[in-house]
Order: C-alpha cells, then sequence, then structure tokens
C-alpha cells in the first residue's frame, strides 16, 4: 500500500550505506524496516552484504572460514539475487582470497574506467579517435608539465 511504500523510500540509502555513516534518519528509517518490508526480503538481503562487507577486514585464514559459511548461508537464503550471487562468488572464490591476502583492491583502475567512460559520453562529436584520445589523456592523466626551453 501507499503507507508502506512511503515509508519503504527512505530506507533506500540506509541500505546502500555503511552503517557507521548512517544519519539519524537514515537509522531510524532502517530500524523500520523489518516492520516495514513486506516480505522481509530487503532486511534478509541486507545482511548478508554486511557480512560480506565486514569479511575483507578479517585476516585470510578467518576470511576464508567466512566466505566459506557465508556462501553456504547465502545459496540457501530462497532470495534469488543472493542465490545467484553466492554461485558467483564460489566461482570467484580464489580471486577473492587473493584479494584479502594481498590487501589490493581494484577501486583506482575502476575509478580510472568510469571516468574515461564519462568523457566518451561527453566525447559523442569528435570527429576523430585522436581528439578523444587526447580529450582522456588531458582528464585522466597526471600532469605534464615541462618548463618552456629557450628558442635557439
Amino acid at each position: 500500500d501507499e503507507k508502506t511504500m512511503k515509508r519503504m523510500r527512505g530506507v533506500k540509502y540506509a541500505v546502500l550505506k555503511n552503517p557507521g555513516d548512517l544519519t539519524g534518519r537514515q537509522e531510524e528509517a532502517f530500524e523500520s524496516l523489518r516492520d516495514t518490508d513486506p516480505k522481509g526480503q530487503l532486511y534478509r538481503s541486507w545482511q548478508p552484504k554486511e557480512l560480506l562487507r565486514t569479511l575483507l577486514k578479517h585476516p585470510l585464514e578467518q576470511a576464508r572460514g567466512e566466505l566459506n559459511r557465508w556462501v553456504f548461508r547465502a545459496s540457501h537464503s530462497r532470495i534469488p539475487e543472493i542465490v545467484e550471487l553466492a554461485k558467483k562468488i564460489r566461482r570467484r572464490r580464489p580471486d577473492i582470497l587473493r584479494t584479502i591476502r594481498l590487501g589490493y583492491s581494484n577501486a583506482r583502475p575502476e575509478a580510472s574506467d568510469n571516468r574515461i567512460k564519462a568523457t566518451i559520453r561527453m566525447a559523442h562529436g569528435f570527429h576523430h579517435v585522436t581528439n578523444l584520445i587526447a580529450l582522456v589523456m588531458l582528464r585522466c592523466g597526471g600532469p605534464d608539465i615541462r618548463p618552456p626551453q629557450p628558442r635557439t
């Protein structure tokens, strides 16, 4: 009904944020989630998301066991999207554990990729690809500042 939809609207951004970063209003909206969500799927989906997020901060051996438990619980959750995610994580388990072991993230390459894609959308009117490449290099490349050279 309309009353439920109005309450659910406030929860949308709260479930996407780190629980420690919630505003007071978002905390209230999130607390009402259990009562508001008609099937309870949103709250049941949030729990595995948070477990997976915190799993990346554990030491490797602890993370390995937690990941195995997470995949088992998620594959039996009866929420189709979570079950599908469990299948993907099962396939990518070695990569996830390698990321935890090395402590690397793909955040910087993803940010560069997004910036390049935004530049490509912005540059839809260029006639030559060299102009697009120059714009990508200008926006994404580091500064290449050289002092002026005297003319000879």
